[in-house]
């Protein structure tokens, strides 16, 4: 079973290593304590929309980006296809090639390419 929290915190965790940026940082740039950051992004937290909107500022990331991400994993973990609907410009800026992944996800068979 997939856990909401899990898969926001592996999101958050993941932009961050991306930018290079310690918990240190994006703690004291969202104003939240380093432990409790650390919580979040291991899943053990359930953050607020207030907080992630917080932590999303301070990463420099669109919250919509940031939920989109974390549906699409749902959407690969649960086995259903979502059509791609996030700007190419986007995927590139935030590191992730969405043409690509999906791609893969799909000659994996992990997605269904039906409706």
């Amino acid at each position: 079973m997939v856990v909401l929290r899990h898969e926001i915190g592996d999101v958050l965790r993941d932009v961050r290593q991306r930018q290079g940026r310690t918990l240190r940082e994006v703690s004291h740039n969202a104003r939240v304590s380093l432990g409790y950051l650390s919580e979040v992004e291991r899943g053990q937290k359930e953050a607020s929309s207030e907080l992630l909107a917080s932590i999303c500022s301070a990463l420099d990331v669109p919250l919509s980006l940031m939920l989109r991400e974390v549906s699409d994993r749902l959407a690969i973990a649960e086995g259903v296809a979502v059509p791609d609907t996030v700007p190419q410009e986007f995927a590139v800026r935030y590191g992730r090639d969405l043409n690509q992944e999906l791609s893969d996800e799909l000659n994996k068979g992990l997605i269904s390419s039906a409706y």
